[in-house]
């Protein structure tokens, strides 16, 4: 569950998120074990994806670049 994988106080949403959003994720910034977390908005307790730094950064750059569509 997402709790055990970091504290409350570190995990945060996107700037882009609006305020009363309800589709919304959560990220845990785990640099010193070279991850990063990923739950969603609504459901704090529930699993938590859990993958490297270097992928979520490319992500990330891919998302900024438009390299994909709705």
């Amino acid at each position: 569950m997402a709790p055990d994988v970091a504290p409350e106080a570190v995990w945060f949403k996107s700037t882009y998120s609006q305020e009363n959003a309800t589709a919304c994720v959560e990220v845990a910034d785990l640099t010193s074990s070279g991850r990063v977390a990923i739950r969603d908005s609504k459901d704090k307790a529930g699993p938590a994806l859990v993958i490297p730094t270097e992928s979520f950064a490319a992500f990330v750059s891919a998302v900024r670049e438009g390299h994909f569509t709705l």
